[in-house]
């Protein structure tokens, strides 16, 4: 077994190797070199980068143009400090970390939002409750409360240890402590550094840096193709059906919720409507659905949209199967073949398929689901593909390749879609997909949520049956206020009146996200424009603080024994744009704690004043979830609509102003279906309130305006 210690030798910076049998193997390190790509991004390619990576699966170019809007930025980081070797085929890299700064992002995690003091191996995986980096999204990219960020950018599982690693050599030593007497000791010194291993003799990394975290953000999004605006009828109301439901069973799902006044644009239909599935045919079941058709086009003319349910695996001797046969891995998934979609032949027979089959008739999107894991659902890793991809590669980067194909076929037709993906990574922030989970977590829910904002993803907290009808409502109003509001009914066919005497309850939260649709559809604008994400964390807010970050935990024989010091996270609150605060209250919550950052802050439904740069108490019956607006917000609500084809020309709308400050909005409107927005045909007008009155100034009108008579109310 051997031992070794790694040591840095003057300004050279040598890398002395000691086995146990007192040999030396001496390695000089990687030359890092930095490269300047864009207005505060530079590139560094460590060794011989493979071509195969996760921004060269996407094939999303950067958004230069607006990547040069934003501020001007320097090198963030003492280029000496960062370091890197190589060894038995691996990367090592050290990047510094300063005493305060705080560290944010590296993939969809579920249970903390500050990641410094964790140890990952980010791995494409199904979240299991489990924090050890396997989550939809492990993307490799972290966040600096310094204004930086860094991406590796690699198809591999990456181990990444967040200021725990203390090195001899370290500029900033922690002090030894005795713990017998010392009341301060902890078991893990502190660490002023982050170690990162790539599996791979090369990596690119890339730099991104900014005036505060936010800008990092932005940048890292815009470089990897920037975000997108789904369709109007996406921000609606969905609800998926019971797995084997038929096509009669579907269209008196409709009338149901037509019978009881509640939103709905689209049903999803879960795997029955395949002939076969678990592995999947693509093809219909005759048996259920005989005419699909009519039936999409019966409801369409009903506003109603239809999503459908798939896995990539195809079904032995399936039409599918035996046109894809030469493209298939060694390995099968449920005894279904694995096609292998970095080959452009593989992409065009499943492309046509789905054009043929269900574009053609209608189809407005997708669920994509298994593209994940868990180990002993997926292909495992030592399956080999015919392009050589290896298993660890493809799992990688399966939900990248699935949407990208479904994104490309769409986009031929000139018509958005809007669908659910199981994995996701580094260059999907242009796929029009919301990441979904089976672990039925409604706190771990909301953290995830959270961290999609620092990901470059986005999160749906779905709702499926619930214990209580307290549980019921309260996941209701957060999926309201999420970038998909959608019920998951595949296994136990729940309504959203569910529970009669809290019917009311979930109704409205329903028509107060239909109200706000013209506020989220323009903070979808500012993601596909600005790259600024529309669900991220309060961290990202300017004046925002945290007290009390390291909790100090009490030595316990049993629950623990190490005395071990917790990391605070603020994992249940959130914002919504640029203007709204969402705090959620969970079941058995009357009352909660709200960090407020600094600045006037007021409530979403009376206007009045709640705090400033505080943490405030506040209590909140089912009937509402608790919402606050910054000062001089400007949120612009329509009426209570039931389904996004009544969002059409001339609907009135109602702006509201919050507090004293002087404010603006920019208001984006389009055709709400197709691409054309992409093209410069969209309209965007601000909305001011100044001197104690509103006026609205047309900045670009190119396109469709659906709003009519405007009101202003003063909150």
């Amino acid at each position: 077994m051997n031992c070794f210690k790694i040591g840095v030798i003057g300004t050279l910076l040598l890398f002395a190797i000691s086995s146990c049998n007192g040999k030396k193997d001496v390695l000089e390190k990687n030359e890092v070199t930095w490269n300047y790509t864009h207005k505060g991004i530079w590139k560094s390619e460590v060794n011989d980068v493979p071509e195969f990576n996760l921004l060269s699966v996407s094939k999303k170019e950067p958004r230069v143009e607006a990547i040069e809007q934003l501020s001007e930025a320097t090198f963030p980081i003492d280029k000496k400090e960062i370091i890197s070797f190589t060894k038995s085929g691996k990367t090592y890299l050290r990047f510094p970390l300063a005493k305060e700064e705080k560290i944010y992002g590296l993939g969809l995690q579920f249970k903390n939002v500050q990641q410094r003091g964790r140890i990952y191996r980010l791995h494409m995986d199904h979240y299991g409750n489990a924090d050890d980096g396997r989550t939809h999204a492990p993307v490799p990219f972290y966040i600096s409360s310094k204004g930086y960020g860094v991406l590796i950018n690699t198809a591999r599982y990456v181990d990444v240890n967040v200021g725990v690693a203390v090195t001899k050599d370290s500029k900033h030593p922690a002090e030894a402590k005795d713990r017998n007497t010392s009341k301060s000791w902890s078991s893990q010194p502190y660490s002023d550094n982050l170690e990162i291993i790539v599996p791979e003799e090369g990596v690119e990394l890339v730099m991104f840096a900014g005036k505060d975290m936010m800008e990092v953000v932005q940048r890292f999004n815009l470089y990897c193709g920037g975000g997108f605006i789904p369709p109007k009828w996406g921000l609606g109301f969905w609800q998926r059906v019971k797995t084997r439901y038929t096509d009669e069973q579907v269209r008196n799902e409709v009338a149901e919720f037509k019978d009881h006044d509640f939103p709905l644009d689209v049903i999803g239909l879960e795997p029955g409507w395949h002939s076969k599935a678990y592995p999947c045919t693509f093809e219909w079941s005759k048996e259920r659905f005989p005419n699909p058709e009519k039936l999409s086009n019966d409801l369409l003319n009903d506003g109603i949209r239809l999503n459908l349910w798939c896995n990539p695996y195809l079904w032995p001797d399936s039409n599918l199967d035996k046109k894809m046969s030469p493209f298939t891995a060694t390995h099968t998934v449920w005894c279904g073949t694995v096609p292998d979609y970095t080959i452009p032949s593989a992409r065009s027979i499943f492309q046509e398929h789905i054009r043929k089959n269900q574009l053609d008739i209608g189809i407005s999107g997708f669920k994509i689901d298994e593209v994940d894991g868990k180990d002993n659902w997926l292909f495992s890793d030592m399956t080999m593909f015919p392009s050589g991809k290896d298993g660890e590669q493809m799992r990688s980067v399966y939900g990248n390749l699935m949407m990208r194909m479904v994104d490309e076929e769409y986009r031929k037709i000139n018509t958005r879609t809007f669908g659910l993906v199981r994995a996701a990574n580094v260059g999907s922030v242009n796929y029009p997909f919301v990441i979904y989970n089976d672990c039925y977590s409604h706190r771990d829910f909301i953290t995830a949520l959270i961290n999609s904002g620092f990901n470059g993803v986005l999160w749906t907290p779905e709702v499926r049956k619930s214990k209580t009808g307290e549980e019921w409502v309260r996941r209701m109003q957060t999926v309201c206020f999420s970038p998909m509001a959608m019920i998951n009914a595949w296994a136990d066919g729940t309504k959203p009146w569910e529970y009669d005497e809290l019917y009311k309850n979930c109704r409205d939260v329903a028509f107060l996200r239909m109200r706000l649709l013209p506020y989220i559809y323009s903070i979808f604008a500012q993601y596909y424009f600005n790259g600024i994400p529309p669900f991220r964390a309060v961290n990202l807010e300017n004046g925002f603080a945290m007290k009390n970050e390291v909790l100090k935990t009490v030595l316990d024989g049993t629950k623990n024994p190490y005395e071990e010091h917790a990391v605070k996270s603020l994992k249940d609150q959130y914002m919504m744009g640029e203007s709204i605060m969402v705090a959620p209250l969970f079941a058995g919550e009357t009352s909660r704690e709200v960090i407020l950052p600094k600045g006037n802050w007021y409530d979403f439904y009376t206007g009045k004043y709640i705090g400033n740069g505080e943490p405030v108490n506040i209590e909140c019956g089912l009937d509402k979830i608790p919402l606050f607006v910054k000062d001089g917000a400007i949120i612009p609500r329509m009426p209570a609509i039931r389904q996004t084809n009544e969002w059409t020309d001339n609907i009135p709308l109602e702006v509201r102003h919050y507090g004293e400050a002087d404010g603006k909005f920019q208001l984006y409107d389009d055709d709400g279906n197709s691409y054309d927005y992409e093209k410069g045909k969209y309209t965007l007008k601000e909305f001011r309130y100044e001197n104690h009155r509103g006026k609205v100034k047309s900045l670009k009108e190119n396109g469709a305006w659906s709003y009519g008579k405007i009101t202003w109310k003063k909150m």
